[in-house]
């Protein structure tokens, strides 16, 4: 598995401590100061697996949308 600065640097963006990834399988969020706490949401934003609790999951989600248009290509 790699390391959280492995991540940090391979993160299409990064908000509040929170690194968005783009993937094949959906966007892969990362919360970088609690490690074990993710979620992958697909293309359009619906959670497909996650271990944050329901808080901290509409705050990536915000952030999500607040945000995608900068992980665009």
């Amino acid at each position: 598995m790699p390391d959280i600065k492995t991540i940090a640097d391979m993160a299409d963006i990064i908000v509040n401590g929170y690194a968005f990834t783009r993937k094949e399988d959906g966007i892969h969020v990362l919360n970088l100061n609690r490690p074990d706490k993710a979620v992958v949401f697909s293309a359009d934003g619906e959670v497909l697996e996650t271990s944050m609790d329901d808080i901290e999951l509409s705050i990536a989600s915000s952030y999500l949308k607040q945000n995608l248009k900068y992980m665009e290509d």
